[in-house]
């Protein structure tokens, strides 16, 4: 066995453990095995022979792992961003929004999206049609952009006609234009 802690031991199979082991682990784990734990409970949320409630549950299991890897900064704040996006989207598609979790909630999933994007859409669009002679750092934002907003297309069936919706029908719009 490896005495390192970010290696996993042999044999050891998160995707068997219980809701309640796993939580146990996460709450300890750092680094490889924070994402480790974050797919073998998104893997168990995906499992359609679990009862939804139990599918909820390991959803909100694999929210907590992927928040987890910013406690410590060992996880890109973008792309621990887009998993959640993806995920809470996802939960919402196949097993509903849910009144009583704001995770499950499409208006606080619009919110968060739209708290998390820099540029508006016309400034993203602006800076895409010339994105080849940019510096890699803007490219990069503009690459965050449309990473954060893949989830849209879906989220804004979700949402009454008003503000926030036509915000992010925008950005539907743009996100195309983005490298």
């Amino acid at each position: 066995m490896s005495s390192d802690a970010h290696r996993e031991e042999p044999g050891r199979d998160l995707s068997t453990w219980t809701l309640d082991q796993l939580q146990m682990f996460i709450h300890d784990a750092r680094g490889q095995q924070l994402e480790t734990a974050r797919v073998a409970a998104q893997g168990q949320a995906y499992d359609s022979s679990h009862p939804q409630e139990v599918r909820r549950q390991w959803a909100k299991l694999a929210l907590l792992a992927n928040r987890r890897m910013l406690d410590h900064a060992e996880g890109h704040p973008a792309r621990v961003a887009q998993q959640e996006f993806m995920l809470r989207m996802w939960v919402i598609d196949r097993l509903g929004p849910d009144e009583t979790d704001t995770d499950w909630l499409p208006e606080a999933l619009a919110s968060d999206t739209l708290d998390a994007l820099t540029f508006t859409p016309p400034q993203a669009a602006g800076l895409a049609e010339g994105w080849r002679d940019l510096p890699t750092e803007q490219i990069r934002e503009l690459r965050r952009h449309k990473n954060l907003t893949a989830h849209l297309e879906s989220l804004v069936g979700y949402l009454a006609p008003g503000p926030v919706r036509e915000r992010l029908v925008t950005w539907t719009a743009t996100r195309p234009l983005l490298p």
